[in-house]
């Protein structure tokens, strides 16, 4: 059995905040499995890499014998949450919301142990407490307090709407932790002002309050924004084997020690190992390859890992992508930009006629894929790897 140093040391791996520590130890040395929840709202119908630095974490909790909790908020889904928006998110219908939460139930175990984790629909309660219910708990919380909230802040001063139901939000958040009986909740930095009303409102209800762990929000593949299905720089865990492999492959040197620290299951020792390695002179390209294997194992399996490392190699490394190519980084227009335009503006070729007439030859490609639609449009925020001919190559970040 792990020391409580030791079960502590796994805990915080990671983190960016965990309140209040020494509350944690007590729990601990109660020897009981800890009831540890996590809350996803269905709003998209996959998860990607993001999501999966919570869900690695409830697996380090299961790994140390405590029980899981995997809340979905198909109640609060309706809601919307507000963290770290500055408008106000359209509600989804109850058919967007069950569709989705659907697909959670399906990649979920992919990472977590179905033995030790209870699945949740905050429904269950939320719908049950009735008008009544929801007025009473709305009187446990000011409109003053609410303000508090950064976001909310800067909406009210900047004039911005903020819709009377975005305030249920963290009061919803909060009773599920009632309603669970959480010992521990884990969420995101956004979510620090949600997550502490779970404790607030298990002291009113007469609970001994949570724990809370507050994990960093995990950059997207342009190592600026933070991962997301709506900016185009995500991962998805549903994604074939090489294209996960090949988008783990895309990302800067620099962002991926970021992964291995908050999606990696090796030990921090091997981690501290890989970087030593790097800093005597590995080439970083070999270490990430072991990062796209690991992960891609993990969803997909071992076999899909072998191969899709084999299919990079054949056509990466076989077709002598240079150990070292420029770097930059672009302005992504709204509307999006032109490959022809994008090639030019990465410097890659002179003049976009030029661009149209490498594409036209087959001589341009990116990430590995030839580029054969002379219309294609560049829409989303994410790292490309960019070659026209054999001899000329970009490391790109649209942003």
């Amino acid at each position: 059995m792990q020391s409580i140093n030791d079960a502590l040391t796994l805990i915080k791996r990671g983190a960016s905040e965990l309140l209040i520590e020494s509350e944690l130890v007590e729990k601990l040395r109660s020897g009981r499995p800890l009831r540890v929840k996590a809350g996803f709202d269905p709003t998209a119908p996959d998860l990607h890499l993001g999501h999966t630095v919570l869900i690695n974490k409830l697996r380090q909790f299961q790994d140390l014998g405590h029980q899981v909790m995997f809340l979905i908020g198909d109640f609060t889904g309706m809601i919307g949450d507000p963290s770290g928006k500055n408008a106000t998110r359209p509600p989804l219908s109850r058919e967007q919301i069950e569709a989705n939460a659907d697909t959670y139930r399906d990649q979920i175990f992919k990472i977590l142990d179905p033995e030790r984790t209870e699945v949740c629909f905050n429904s269950q309660w939320m719908e049950g407490l009735g008008a009544g219910g929801m007025i009473r708990l709305a009187s446990l919380q000011t409109v003053a307090r609410m303000l508090e909230r950064d976001d909310f802040s800067k909406r009210y001063a900047g004039n911005q709407p903020i819709s009377i139901h975005e305030f249920l939000y963290p009061l919803c958040q909060g009773y599920d932790s009632v309603a669970m009986k959480a010992d521990i909740e884990l969420g995101g930095t956004d979510q620090r002002f949600n997550l502490l009303m779970g404790r607030e409102l298990q002291k009113h209800f007469g609970q001994t309050p949570q724990c809370v762990l507050m994990m960093p929000l995990l950059e997207g593949l342009d190592g600026v924004n933070k991962m997301s299905k709506s900016l185009g720089n995500y991962i998805g865990i549903d994604e074939p084997a090489g294209e996960i492999f090949g988008k783990v492959m895309s990302i800067s040197d620099e962002l991926m020690w970021r992964y291995f620290d908050l999606l990696s299951l090796r030990s921090v020792g091997d981690v501290a190992n890989l970087r030593a390695a790097a800093d005597d002179g590995r080439n970083p390209r070999d270490i990430k390859i072991e990062l796209a294997g690991e992960l891609v194992a993990r969803f997909h399996g071992h076999a899909a890992a072998r191969a899709a490392e084999a299919d990079f190699l054949a056509r990466f490394q076989k077709g002598a992508m240079p150990d070292e190519m420029p770097e930059l980084e672009m302005p992504l227009p709204p509307e999006g930009i032109p490959v022809a335009n994008f090639l030019k503006e990465a410097g890659l070729v002179g003049s976009t006629s030029e661009g149209m007439r490498m594409i036209s030859q087959g001589a341009v490609k990116l990430d590995g894929e030839r580029v054969s639609d002379k219309g294609m449009v560049l829409t989303a925020a994410v790292v490309v790897v960019a070659q026209v001919g054999k001899r000329r190559w970009a490391r790109v970040t649209l942003k």
